[in-house]
């Protein structure tokens, strides 16, 4: 039940923020996301002279977040995630991208793909705190 609320809630988003370090360096930044509930993979695009695409090729374990920005306490929802990341390769999950984003193929990005092993997702609208986990099997 819980990967259905958290997907629910991804279904609502398109950004995500992506945390990543190499070598006691930390970098973190924004990307546009398609999500496949299949794979649970996120799908986004992002070229290689970025620091956080040079801290994944040589650390591909990385952290990150989706945020519902309210001041709201009561609807404060939030989405952590762990995975590993790696470049694109599956011609499915590329499609999926483009639709979400058809004015990318334009631009003929490199796509990459986050394989989610770990969500918390936090949800105060259904109680202070409401948390639910999900780990790969």
């Amino acid at each position: 039940m819980s990967i259905k609320k958290i997907e629910d809630f991804l279904d609502e988003h398109h950004v995500l923020s992506l945390a990543t370090s190499c070598g006691g360096e930390l970098s973190v930044c924004n990307l546009f996301f398609a999500y496949d509930k299949n794979t649970k993979t996120f799908v986004v695009a992002s070229s290689e002279d970025t620091t956080h695409i040079q801290h994944i090729l040589k650390e591909p374990m990385v952290a990150g977040s989706v945020v519902l920005e309210t001041k709201s306490v009561g609807k404060i929802q939030g989405l952590q995630f762990r995975g590993k990341f790696e470049l694109l390769s599956d011609k499915s999950l590329k499609k999926l991208y483009f639709k979400a984003f058809p004015y990318a193929l334009a631009m003929n990005p490199l796509l990459w793909q986050v394989n989610v092993e770990y969500f918390k997702l936090t949800d105060n609208r259904l109680g202070f705190a409401k948390k639910f986990i999900w780990n790969k099997p």
